[in-house]
């Protein structure tokens, strides 16, 4: 668990990076494919192909072009649609989605009714947070959302559940996941990005390599690592956990304003989602 508390923090401090220096200024398809490359570059001295079987590969490619790349398409595009707090509340649903997709694909028993539980108050933890007043055209950036909810939601829950062996294992085989990232990020750069907002400052490139490298290529891999030594409730309700590190993060560093009373009622509600979720089923 202490691995997604981790990631969570290392999260948090990248997304203020991106809000304070970098929207606005890199295109944000241009700065995933660059963070995907480079975090590509990280794993690929590591990979041994021969520790995976064809199929483990493809399906592996396939989990990091879909946890990231098909994301990220879904994310941007909503941009066009809502504004920064709404898109911020309408991913407080991911934890819904990674127990459903659990649900489906993987039990042949339904899940523990306290697991759904577990998700269900970490939406309203996060809910309470981030709840702001919607604009009057807002329905199809929220299914764009979702669908980015969803595909990040599968992408954890689908490693989770692939066969790849020990730690050690997993480290020599995740250049693939972001084989899958690269593929179909580049994809949409190509289709969508717009080339007169390239990273050009020092500073700009400097973030974005510790963003491909640090954010990217250690964070998606200790998080998916982390998956797979929690339940799935854990893992859904740590998903929104996100939301009161990165306006922490905020506050400490950069002197936004905060909502106090929300932020300690929503945190609080979150904390109790992750400590029913830790606890054992009956």
């Amino acid at each position: 668990m202490w691995i997604l508390w981790a990631v969570t923090a290392l999260w948090a401090a990248s997304f203020s990076l991106i809000g304070e220096f970098l929207a606005g200024h890199v295109d944000g398809y241009i700065a995933v494919f660059i963070r995907m490359i480079l975090a590509l570059a990280l794993f690929l001295p590591l990979w041994r192909p021969a520790r995976l079987a064809f199929r483990q590969q493809w399906q592996l490619a396939v989990i990091g072009a879909i946890q990231i790349g098909v994301m990220y398409l879904f994310l941007y595009h909503a941009f066009l649609y809502l504004s920064v707090p709404e898109v911020l509340l309408f991913t407080i649903f991911t934890p819904l989605y990674v127990t459903l997709i659990d649900d489906v694909f993987f039990q042949r028993r339904h899940l523990p009714a306290r697991w759904w539980l577990a998700a269900v108050v970490a939406v309203i933890g996060a809910a309470v947070i981030r709840f702001e007043s919607l604009s009057d055209s807002f329905v199809i950036g929220f299914l764009l959302i979702q669908a980015a909810n969803l595909c990040f939601a599968a992408g954890q829950v689908f490693y989770k559940r692939l066969e790849l062996g020990n730690s050690r294992n997993q480290v020599h085989a995740f250049a693939l996941f972001f084989i899958g990232a690269t593929a179909a990020s580049g994809i949409a750069m190509v289709l969508f990005a717009d080339f007169s907002k390239l990273p050009t400052t020092q500073l700009e490139w400097g973030i974005l390599l510790w963003l491909g490298l640090g954010a990217s290529g250690f964070g998606y891999l200790a998080w998916n690592l982390g998956a797979k030594r929690v339940n799935v409730a854990q893992l859904a309700t740590m998903n929104n956990m996100l939301i009161p590190a990165g306006l922490l993060i905020n506050y400490a560093f950069w002197g936004q304003a905060v909502d106090w009373p929300r932020l300690v009622l929503g945190g609080a509600i979150l904390i109790s989602s992750v400590w029913l979720a830790s606890k054992r089923p009956d």
